[in-house]
């Protein structure tokens, strides 16, 4: 009888080992660990529900790589520049501006400039159609469009810096001086230290000339393995331009009403004529400027679903306006964009009103009871929802135009020439999506067996759908 006594005693006692064993690690597990030494590397954060990994999240650009970025464009006049910085943060209304440059060819300059005030574009893109030997090449090489935005949003100051480098290099390689078409004026480095600005103006403020060049020769050698951005001058603008002494010159534009701003280069950023700007854009928000200097404030409306490079940048500028950049980027999340009925009519689809929360729409066929939807009857007639392939395309107002523009249209960029339209827009609003998710309601409800006739699909009064509970 005692043995049998000790080993249960002991099985006991085991029992209680494992138990305390277990406490321990739980409770070792729940403790946030120490900090580790100074000098030693930092843990990366853990991502939060609903977060990315912080090492999925794309580096910010290198100084060699924004030198690169703007290498075609640092020797523009100080105003032209501003703007086109400006402009290369909404790609897809450089789009639009470049079509309807193509489509108006005779009217050029301040005339241009008046013919597309009614246009819903930022008032920086108005001003492009000025420099159309400008537009034409941001509207080609959209791939780098979209780069140069996402470097100047993230890092403005760092994208002024690196002009005023390329500049200085090409003073030191004799490329840069005042000539008929600009003036070139160098302002010391203050004592307290800092950079010297090189500053480029036209020579005559009626006139303005935009200069074509090679980056490798007017800032003498690239020193960096990455090459420059670079494009051959278009010869429609360019005629005859022989680049081997470094600059090639156009005919000079009376653009002078289409300019509205100027670098700040002490600031870093870019200061707003805010009579001028509302002259080119009747609805210019005057609202959209900071500060006594006004200056410049991106506007993520004219984004038009064209997603950001990184986190920081979209939750800056796109948290705060309810257009397609914050339905492409929290689509199916529960924060406000199951409201719908502004886009009631949607390239033909009648009245969608009704439809409020559109998140599930991908798979309808497991949807047995429709009852809770309300009164589906209401959506009229619904004939053409079975082939949802044209709900990528809603009016030219979403994402699903630009992957079709992007798609649609090849062209050059990139390094060296290469690149262009490609890689443009990745991540671009919702085109895919809303393509995979229209792919998906037609197979569930052609797997569902659900018919939906041609004369108009009506839905059992709400609470069935053609027979099906």
């Amino acid at each position: 009888m005692s043995l049998r006594i000790q080993r249960k005693t002991k099985a006991v006692r085991m029992w209680l080992l494992v138990l305390a064993t277990s406490a321990a690690g739980i409770a070792y597990a729940q403790t946030p660990p120490a900090d580790p030494p100074p000098g030693q590397p930092q843990p990366a954060p853990l991502a939060q529900p609903g977060q990315s990994p912080q090492a999925s999240q794309p580096a910010p650009f290198k100084p060699e790589e924004i030198e690169a970025l703007v290498a075609p464009i640092a020797l523009y006049p100080d105003s032209v520049l501003s703007q086109v910085l400006m402009a290369s943060t909404y790609p897809l209304e450089i789009v639009h501006a470049a079509r309807w440059v193509k489509a108006n060819p005779k009217v050029k300059g301040d005339a241009a400039v008046k013919a597309v005030e009614n246009q819903p574009w930022d008032v920086s893109v108005k001003s492009m159609v000025a420099f159309p030997q400008i537009l034409e090449p941001m509207n080609d090489k959209l791939d780098w469009t979209q780069k140069l935005g996402d470097a100047f949003l993230a890092q403005e100051k760092d994208v002024f810096a690196a002009i005023q480098r390329l500049r200085a290099r090409a003073q030191e390689s004799g490329n840069l001086k005042s000539t008929e078409q600009q003036k070139v004026v160098v302002e010391p480095a203050p004592t307290s230290g800092g950079q010297t600005i090189v500053r480029i103006e036209p020579t005559n403020p009626q006139v303005i000339y935009v200069p074509a060049y090679n980056p490798t020769v007017v800032y003498g050698t690239w020193t960096y393995p990455t090459p420059p951005y670079y494009w051959p001058p278009y010869p429609a603008y360019y005629p005859g331009a022989a680049l081997a002494t470094g600059f090639a010159w156009g005919i000079g534009l009376a653009a002078a009403g289409a300019i509205f701003s100027n670098c700040n280069w002490g600031g870093g950023d870019v200061n707003i004529n805010v009579n001028k700007a509302a002259n080119i854009d009747r609805n210019f928000d005057r609202t959209k400027v900071q500060g006594n200097g006004n200056r410049w404030q991106h506007d993520a409306s004219h984004r038009q679903g064209v997603a950001y490079r990184d986190n920081a940048t979209r939750n800056k500028y796109a948290g705060n306006v309810p257009g397609a950049e914050g339905r492409s980027d929290f689509r199916g999340r529960n924060d406000g964009t199951s409201q719908r009925a502004s886009a009631a009519d949607r390239a033909g689809t009648g009245n969608r009103a009704a439809t409020a929360d559109r998140a599930g729409a991908g798979n309808r066929a497991a949807t047995a009871d429709r009852g809770s939807r309300g009164n589906a009857a209401t959506t009229a007639d619904r004939s053409d929802f079975g082939d949802r392939g044209g709900a990528s395309n809603r009016g030219g107002t979403g994402a699903g135009n630009v992957r079709r523009t992007s798609d649609q249209i090849g062209g050059g960029g990139g390094y060296g020439g290469g690149g262009g339209r490609d890689n443009a827009f990745q991540g671009v609003g919702a085109g895919n999506s809303a393509q995979r998710s229209a792919d998906r309601g037609r197979a569930s409800a052609q797997s569902s067996g659900f018919n939906r006739p041609s004369g108009g699909g009506m839905r059992g009064g709400g609470g069935m759908r053609g027979g099906r509970r």
